[in-house]
């Protein structure tokens, strides 16, 4: 096994368990509010529906949970992409590992104290990171 196979897979599944910890954390932080206030299961039955019962510094944890189907959607796209045209080398990997870890500090900021100035700069640097990527396998393809 070489690089150009599987040097992708592991920042990739890491991206995963941070989804999963992120998921956790947002079960764990509405499933606990429900019980607190004593609300009914039954009155979660749209997204709007939850958006009104819990406030915002609650639903942290669920909006930073949808971020991870945006952006990293393109980072499984790309990190596929690169491993069956066996494009992966050094510089793809540290822009992937720097792209999950940039994006474990952005979900941890934005699951804990939730500051918009430092969450948003996190995400810039993470999207530069991404897009920079993107744009060379873009220019290795014409």
């Amino acid at each position: 096994m070489t690089m150009a196979t599987t040097g992708l897979a592991l920042p990739m599944l890491g991206m995963m368990l941070l989804t999963l910890l992120v998921w956790l954390t947002l079960f764990v932080t509405r499933v606990g509010f429900a019980r607190k206030h004593k609300l009914d299961i039954e009155q979660f039955k749209t997204p709007a529906d939850v958006q009104a019962l819990i406030p915002g510094d609650q639903s942290a944890p669920s909006n930073n949970f949808k971020n991870l189907f945006e952006l990293p959607v393109i980072f499984y796209a790309l990190c596929l992409y690169l491993t069956a045209t066996s494009q992966v080398d050094g510089f793809y990997l540290n822009c992937a590992w720097a792209f999950l870890a940039l994006r474990a500090l952005h979900s941890l900021i934005h699951c804990s104290y939730n500051r918009v100035a430092h969450r948003f700069a996190v995400y810039i640097l993470s999207s530069i990171v991404l897009w920079v990527m993107v744009f060379r396998a873009f220019f290795a393809a014409i």
